[in-house]
């Protein structure tokens, strides 16, 4: 396909593994019977999306608890009563709390791409979490014998090694999720914050030479979880300057919920460079209308007049259930989504003679 395409990474878990996950923490089954279902639903999500013919596919993130604490879930130094991050129908996600240092990751995201490697027969991208999200578990009264400069080197060292052992595993990308990007001008407006975060990130994307950072790309999107948002008020023009700041050679852009695309590809054309590749969400995962391809054509087709095609890809707003436990959409309806952008992707680049 002439114009790239790709998904962001998760799409809705299968009820048998829900159930699975619940019976776990209940005591009802044990951990080899939990991962035989994982296993199972990483299979099955593998087929699905090669089905849609996709040219990349993830393993859906099915055995990730979440997009975002995957690397410290089952740690013994962490609380859960971190900070809170509140979406607009009122519901809450709350992070969890670093208690003692040193913080090092329990999960890297290595271990999720070995297992789909295994079953893939198209390449595989793999999304992890980006250093900045993580930064919030650090306590604001600070920890005891542990500064927050020294908390700060470990994960630095710890972000840079989840995404480097992707990429020597044969990643055919890798997607770091910056979903707190837009969600920090709410929490700061005077966007200092945002260039702090800026900072962190890209302390871990200068440590990869120029080639391995075409491989590497940036998510933004206002947050996806259970039909709702928590940044989607949080103009654009407040975040995107500063994000193509950041070191890496993919962006991928939620545009299909957005209200005015065109004022936002506008600020993408002034603002973004030309190394830097463009992926534009034509695909708005928390609205349960499925787009068309004609639809998503249609989308392409405006962003080709504000990006040039030698620098333009598409994917979808967000992961379909970053959190495990989100099951307002299904996993057909994702399919059918995934499905159309593909079908629309192609029918654009025809239009355009790509």
């Amino acid at each position: 396909m002439s114009i790239p395409t790709e998904q962001i990474g998760s799409i809705p878990r299968p009820r048998e593994l829900l159930d699975g996950i619940a019976d776990f923490a209940a005591g009802a089954i044990n951990q080899e019977a939990l991962d035989a279902l994982t296993t199972q639903a990483v299979r099955d999500s593998i087929r699905l999306l090669e089905e849609t013919g996709s040219p990349v596919i993830t393993d859906g993130e099915q055995s990730k608890p979440s997009f975002a604490t995957y690397p410290v879930h089952g740690l013994p130094n962490i609380a859960p009563d971190g900070i809170k991050i509140h979406f607009s129908d009122g519901h809450v996600r709350q992070l969890p709390r670093l208690t003692s240092g040193p913080f090092r990751y329990q999960t890297y995201a290595q271990q999720y791409l070995i297992k789909a490697q295994k079953y893939a027969r198209v390449p595989v991208k793999q999304a992890v979490i980006a250093a900045s999200a993580l930064s919030l578990l650090y306590p604001q009264d600070g920890i005891a014998d542990y500064p927050k400069e020294d908390f700060l080197d470990d994960l630095v060292n710890e972000a840079e090694a989840d995404i480097r052992r992707c990429l020597d595993q044969g990643a055919h990308c890798v997607q770091v999720d910056f979903t707190e990007g837009r969600l920090s001008v709410k929490l700061d407006p005077t966007r200092n914050l945002l260039k702090n975060f800026i900072k962190l990130n890209n302390r871990v994307l200068e440590r990869f030479t120029a080639e391995e950072r075409k491989k590497i790309g940036v998510h933004t999107c206002p947050g996806a979880d259970k039909d709702s948002t928590h940044s989607a008020d949080v103009d654009y023009s407040e975040l995107l300057p500063d994000l193509f700041e950041l070191k890496a050679g993919n962006f991928y852009i939620a545009l299909a919920s957005e209200k005015d695309r065109r004022r936002v590809l506008k600020i993408i054309k002034e603002h973004s460079k030309p190394e830097q590749r463009i992926f534009i969400g034509v695909i708005d995962p928390i609205n349960p209308h499925i787009e068309t391809p004609e639809e998503v054509k249609l989308q392409i087709l405006e962003a080709a007049k504000f990006i040039p095609a030698e620098r333009f890809g598409t994917t979808d707003d967000c992961g379909f259930s970053p959190f495990g436990d989100d099951t307002t959409r299904s996993r057909q309806i994702a399919v059918e989504k995934i499905t159309n952008r593909v079908l629309g992707t192609a029918l654009a680049a025809k239009a355009l003679g790509l």
